[in-house]
């Protein structure tokens, strides 16, 4: 007879990434080390639209979004930045935001410096700050603007706008070698050197190592798990996790939920986002929920008493359980 034994109880591994901190007046939200795994969001208005993008992030942020991204993308939409801060100051949301950046930001940050110093954080994508000799410069353009107000970054690389320069180089180094990779162990190394080369660019233009974010996105469930283990082998810069196009309704939210419960459980991810496209008429608000969902499933975090309901099956002919839990949650949920 098999003598039994304890069964040690499933618990996710310890994350290794340095400590950051985002910061936005007396509120500061640390990032990587031992700190929480953060939820992060996006709004999807017209930053424009001061009033609008104003009210959307308090309701992020009332849902449990700890940090919040805006497009930042024309001169107009630097311009309001200040003025949604300041809106969101005054209904008391103190939730930093976050400036993501495409093509133009460093002259954005540049031309508006209220849009950075009003910004907590600047996204910068090295897929499209520039082309040949204008990559470097315009990148550390935008370095240079968050040394200057001293703000955190994350470069975030993208699959569908990877730097396509890089990825040539290394489609021929490829060709050369004695057993060629196939073209998706290319792609995945195009990301991953993309992110790194960016994050020590950044750090010899004076930028401590903790105050760089790294993320990858892709599409795949597969190909999200396989880049971020690689990723998190080569660097210790806290991880932003999110399956990018992720879908709408159901299929997002399992792919999201398969792809990054899977990462976390091996202690790789310090933010997360789920990227839903969201149902006619539904809520922005939806992707936080199921962020905060994801992180309390896997034991991260505790957000809300947890529900437990039973199903139903043949034995049940009664609704009044299904109704019962629905409300409880909603009060719950609510409160």
């Amino acid at each position: 007879m098999i003598e039994p034994v304890a069964i040690p109880a499933a618990t996710p591994l310890p994350r290794r990434s340095l400590q950051s901190q985002v910061v936005w007046g007396q509120r500061i939200v640390t990032v990587g080390g031992q700190a929480p795994v953060r939820v992060q969001s996006m709004t999807n208005t017209d930053t424009v639209d001061v009033i609008g993008t104003a009210i959307q992030v308090k309701e992020l942020a009332l849902a449990g979004s700890e940090l919040v991204r805006l497009t930042v993308n024309t001169p107009e939409a630097a311009a309001a930045v200040p003025h949604i801060r300041d809106q969101l100051d005054k209904m008391g949301v103190d939730v930093p935001l976050i400036g993501d950046f495409h093509y133009n930001g460093h002259r954005l940050l540049s031309d508006h410096p209220a849009c950075a110093e009003a910004l907590s954080k600047y996204r910068i994508n090295p897929g499209n700050v520039g082309k040949g000799d204008k990559h470097d410069k315009q990148f550390t353009q935008m370095i240079e603007a968050a040394l200057r107000w001293d703000k955190p970054v994350r470069i975030g690389v993208n699959w569908g706008s990877l730097d396509q320069e890089l990825l040539a180089r290394l489609m021929d180094e490829n060709a050369h070698r004695p057993q060629p990779w196939d073209a998706k162990q290319v792609m995945y190394e195009a990301l991953i050197t993309s992110a790194i080369d960016s994050a020590q660019l950044a750090q010899k233009l004076g930028m401590a190592p903790q105050q760089i974010m790294l993320s990858c996105k892709v599409s795949g469930v597969q190909d999200l798990i396989s880049v971020y283990r690689e990723l998190s082998q080569r660097c210790n810069h806290p991880l932003h996790l999110g399956l990018t196009e992720a879908g709408m309704g159901t299929k997002g939210t399992v792919a999201s939920a398969t792809a990054m419960s899977i990462l976390l459980q091996e202690g790789i991810g310090d933010t997360i986002r789920v990227s839903l496209t969201p149902q006619p008429g539904e809520s922005r608000t939806q992707e936080v929920v199921i962020a905060s969902e994801i992180l309390q499933s896997l034991g991260l975090r505790t957000f809300v008493p947890s529900v437990t309901a039973c199903p139903g099956c043949g034995r049940t002919t009664s609704t009044t359980f299904q109704e019962l839990a629905k409300k409880i949650d909603d009060y719950l949920r609510a409160q």
